[in-house]
């Protein structure tokens, strides 16, 4: 696995964002801005423009210049956030070798990046409500001695569940949480981009 799986991620990553961006803005015109999925697109979108104009001799540069590029196209928390992510992902990838032990490093800096940026916790209707089980997963299966492809699918399918748990919830944090008991019924979108986030590497990383 080398720089070009990467690429192929993100190009991935892209297009499940483009074709599901009506829905997730859909999502978010309930408990927050209504522009989550517009944001995402845009900012993915100028991630393949950086792609088609620029090569890559490692993941880690890939990955730091893709976030910088969502910290400085996406509006709302979602640019911050995600652009976080990536380039927390890159730093934590910088000058070693790509196994699922460190792709497994790498997730955890990312996400703990989000966390640093948007303190939240577990049960607050975020996408860490998507990240937290993901990372989990991956953990276990790698421990016990899964592929990356197969680690990064248990990944997925915890997201998903995360996903769908923050259906009940009261959001506690961001602009859902301004809807008090009201936000409840209703999926919080950033867990449901995370999730498509993680199907794309589970089809394209390994």
């Amino acid at each position: 696995m080398g720089v070009d799986s990467f690429v192929s991620w993100l190009r991935d990553v892209a297009g499940s964002l483009h074709d599901n961006a009506a829905y997730l803005t859909e999502l978010d015109s309930a408990i927050g801005d209504a522009d989550h999925g517009a944001n995402m697109d845009r900012g993915f979108q100028a991630v393949v423009g950086l792609l088609d104009e620029t090569s890559f001799d490692s993941a880690d540069e890939l990955l730091k210049k893709a976030g910088m590029t969502l910290v400085s196209k996406v509006g709302g928390a979602s640019g911050p956030l995600y652009g976080t992510f990536f380039l927390r992902f890159g730093t934590a990838l910088a000058g070693v070798d790509l196994t699922p032990e460190t792709i497994g490093k790498g997730l955890h800096a990312g996400v703990e990046g989000v966390l640093a940026r948007g303190k939240a916790e577990l049960g607050d209707k975020t996408m860490y409500d998507a990240w937290a089980p993901a990372l989990d997963a991956y953990d276990a299966a790698v421990a016990g001695g899964s592929e990356l492809g197969t680690a990064l699918t248990a990944a997925a399918e915890a997201a998903a569940k995360g996903r769908d748990a923050t259906i009940p919830l009261v959001a506690r944090k961001g602009r859902a949480s301004y809807l008090g008991e009201r936000s409840a019924g209703h999926q919080d979108p950033g867990a449901t981009s995370t999730t498509l986030i993680l199907e794309s590497a589970a089809r394209t990383l390994p």
